[in-house]
């Protein structure tokens, strides 16, 4: 699926040039070109280095309310002046092909004034602009940031939610301490959400970017392509995305570097055949991206509809297993709605499960952030919290 990518913010900002990043690294074309940062701080794109400068938009920064640091994590201050400058954030779309991309998703950090508040705003506009599905990767602050980010998050959240056609979530505070910093360089460490944003942009550029790969010269047997995605994501609401993987033994010769529970194709000499081995390690594969590694934590059998991707070598796909795994996810999800799909890259060394849940309901922390919003509006001066302008 081809995503044009609006980043929104200094979180926003930041993920869509680590995409940019991870689309050389990996291969993978999801935007074709198509990107655009908005901030509304002096020096907020002083660490981008991947999106070209043309696509990076200032904007706020005449209003009397905004200065160098931006809006200074006011929502409120966010929504005003992105519609002040409506005209200009408009012009900037002219950027984008819309032609040329099948969708859009707007990346935003909830808990910040410019993401959580103007972010909002952009998406009213997008959604006005342009007939292809808009879709929002909202990322949920940690539980030890501010009161204050807690009530624009949970906020936003709602913004996002009614504006959007889904909403994909990054919890931060999920993340934080699953992510080893042990290998990051010197020079980043005053960058502690680089890993963080590395994290979530494999795992979206996983579930989009299936099929977009220039290295996927052999066909898919059951090809995930832009229609599948906007199916599985046309329920609305928030959603999350599960990623396990898995490496692959390749040694020596042709047999070497496939796993033992796999069968040999039929190019390697040999009797062997699919047997239950294989396809409980798939399972297992398809299970652990589900029960450890979402985006955001839910329960699973709160889901509408599930998308399922493995890629990786064609012949470390077992397709027993991976029925095994789809029928596994049914009982699980209590949904009929699984699609499936694989992606052939022949070189790779793994076999990485990428699991779509969208439409997720029982979301134990967007209900703690809520609650915790909640509070905070009461504890928060009534002009302050009964005025408020931002978008619902």
């Amino acid at each position: 699926m081809k995503l044009a990518l609006i980043g929104v913010g200094h979180a926003g900002s930041r993920i869509v040039d680590r995409a940019l990043e991870r689309e050389l690294e990996t291969g993978r074309d999801l935007c074709n070109g198509n990107v655009l940062v908005f901030d509304t701080a002096a020096d907020a794109f002083d660490d981008i280095t991947h999106v070209p400068s043309d696509c990076q938009v200032r904007f706020g920064d005449i209003h009397p309310d905004v200065d160098a640091d931006g809006v200074g994590g006011d929502p409120d201050l966010g929504v005003t002046v992105a519609r002040e400058d409506v005209q200009e954030l408009r012009r900037a779309f002219d950027a984008v092909d819309f032609n040329d991309v099948d969708g859009l998703l707007l990346v935003a950090g909830l808990g910040g004034g410019t993401g959580g508040g103007a972010g909002a705003v952009l998406l009213e506009e997008l959604q006005a602009i342009c007939d292809k599905p808009i879709y929002a990767l909202g990322v949920l602050p940690e539980a030890d940031e501010p009161d204050r980010c807690a009530l624009t998050a949970s906020r936003a959240l709602q913004s996002f939610v009614g504006i959007a056609d889904n909403v994909i979530c990054f919890d931060n505070d999920a993340w934080r301490s699953t992510v080893s910093y042990t290998d990051t360089a010197e020079s980043e460490a005053d960058r502690p959400y680089d890993e963080l944003d590395r994290t979530v942009v494999s795992h979206v550029l996983t579930a989009f970017g299936a099929s977009e790969s220039a290295a996927m010269t052999t066909a898919a047997e059951n090809r995930i392509d832009a229609s599948d995605i906007t199916r599985t994501l046309e329920t609305g609401g928030v959603s999350s995305i599960g990623r396990a993987t898995l490496e692959l033994d390749r040694s020596d010769d042709g047999r070497s570097w496939l796993p033992s529970w796999l069968p040999l194709p039929s190019w390697l000499e040999g009797d062997a055949v699919d047997g239950p081995a294989d396809a409980a390690e798939v399972k297992r594969l398809v299970r652990r991206a589900i029960d450890s590694q979402l985006t955001l934590p839910c329960a699973v059998d709160s889901t509408y509809r599930v998308l399922v991707v493995l890629s990786g070598p064609p012949t470390a796909v077992s397709r027993k297993g991976f029925e095994s795994a789809r029928y596994w996810l049914e009982q699980e999800t209590g949904t009929v709605e699984v699609l499936a799909g694989d992606e052939p890259r022949p070189d790779a060394s793994t076999l990485t499960a990428t699991v779509l849940l969208s439409t997720v309901t029982d979301v134990p922390r967007i209900d703690a952030l809520q609650e915790r919003g909640r509070t905070a509006a009461e504890a928060a001066d009534e002009s302050e919290s009964g005025d408020a302008e931002f978008v619902w």
